[in-house]
């Protein structure tokens, strides 16, 4: 990978710096690959990345592959669905990259990435199933969740697939800690749709919520 200047020094420095603190059975390689990663902002790597770097793509993938499951967990709602969701994700990620533009920020793109992705495999769970409503296991899990009424974060991700599409995916985007600017920016839509889906959201959640709660 070929980087600025000022980074190239940076990673010389660093390799030589663990190079003599690192493990003996650790490979310079390895030693060089590890500076890279805590060194090269995301940025470089998606544009390295794009141009068919496959040492950056990795590295890339390692930083975000958390933030990736995390996002795909509250957008499902269910773990497996979430592997299952991530792991398609990663395996279309390589041909993705070719289109990446570095003037975007590289969090962001890859956010609408695994919402256009969850998007599409709703969109084809409901064409499998047209009869039913793509909700029907919810019920169920809402009854297994009331059992263990402390779990607070349980129930907020069992509750928020019972929310409409937008609503769910805006509410997933912000519980990661990403900003309404950046969720417009994701979605396609206005900072005020953002906030206006985020009170419509705490809406049904409350409503939901009293509704489990009445005697």
């Amino acid at each position: 990978m070929r980087l600025p200047a000022g980074n190239q020094a940076l990673v010389t420095y660093g390799r030589a710096f663990f190079s003599d603190h690192a493990p003996k059975h650790c490979a310079p390689a390895c030693v060089t690959r590890y500076v890279m990663r805590m060194m090269v902002d995301d940025q470089q790597l998606a544009a390295a990345a794009a141009d068919g770097d496959e040492q950056a793509f990795s590295s890339l993938l390692s930083r975000h592959y958390d933030r990736v499951f995390a996002l795909a967990f509250r957008l499902t709602g269910q773990r497996a669905e979430a592997e299952d969701l991530t792991q398609d994700i990663c395996a279309a990620l390589p041909d993705k990259m070719a289109h990446y533009q570095p003037s975007a920020r590289f969090s962001t793109w890859l956010y609408r990435v695994v919402v256009n992705a969850a998007h599409d495999r709703r969109r084809r769970a409901a064409t499998r199933n047209k009869a039913a409503s793509g909700w029907g296991d919810w019920e169920v899990d809402r009854q297994a969740a009331i059992a263990d009424t402390n779990d607070q974060l349980d129930w907020l991700t069992r509750a928020m697939r019972a929310l409409p599409d937008d609503l769910r995916d805006t509410l997933a985007l912000v519980l990661d800690d990403t900003t309404h600017a950046e969720c417009a920016e994701i979605l396609g839509v206005s900072a005020g749709t953002i906030s206006w889906r985020i009170s419509e959201a705490k809406k049904h959640l409350r409503a939901l919520k009293i509704q489990e709660d009445a005697p």
